[in-house]
């Protein structure tokens, strides 16, 4: 059987400096310009509450089918890592955990975008065909590139 926890994880080298970057992560209102399912649905209502940025900034979603719904909250902020509490609510409940890394490497910075989480029974017992990795494996690639995208401009 696998395990019983799930790890998603994505890398790319961001032509911007650390804070730069940080600024796309830690403000909720600016990831309509990068995260990969903002374009999932072109009516989804979208709820901010808390700080603007940083720590305890929150931001809900609720959308059609695909987009689901849930909530954020970023929960720490440090010159070398954004982390996120994610709550799905629909189409499954679950709670994880993401992270942003940020490495500089000169004007650049290594962005690493980590999701953890608990995997359920059924996501267990169906094995490869139920796998985190890939389902939104792809997601976090296109992310990352539109996070550099917002970056640069």
């Amino acid at each position: 059987m696998a395990d019983k926890n799930f790890t998603v994880e994505r890398e790319r080298t961001i032509s911007a400096p650390a804070d730069v970057v940080r600024a796309q992560l830690v403000d909720f209102h600016r990831w309509k310009a990068w995260s990969p399912w903002e374009d999932t649905d072109p009516q989804l209502h979208r709820a901010y509450s808390g700080p603007d940025s940083g720590e305890g900034a929150r931001y809900a979603w609720s959308g059609n089918r695909k987009a689901g719904a849930g909530s954020m909250e970023i929960t720490h902020v440090s010159d070398d890592r954004v982390e996120v509490d994610l709550e799905f609510t629909k189409p499954f409940a679950s709670k994880n955990v993401t992270a942003f890394l940020l490495e500089p490497q000169g004007d650049a910075t290594r962005v690493t975008w980590r999701m953890t989480g608990p995997r359920p029974l059924l996501m267990r017992l169906m094995g490869p065909f139920l796998d985190m990795d890939k389902l939104v494996g792809k997601d976090f690639d296109k992310g990352l590139a539109g996070l550099e995208a917002a970056a640069r401009a």
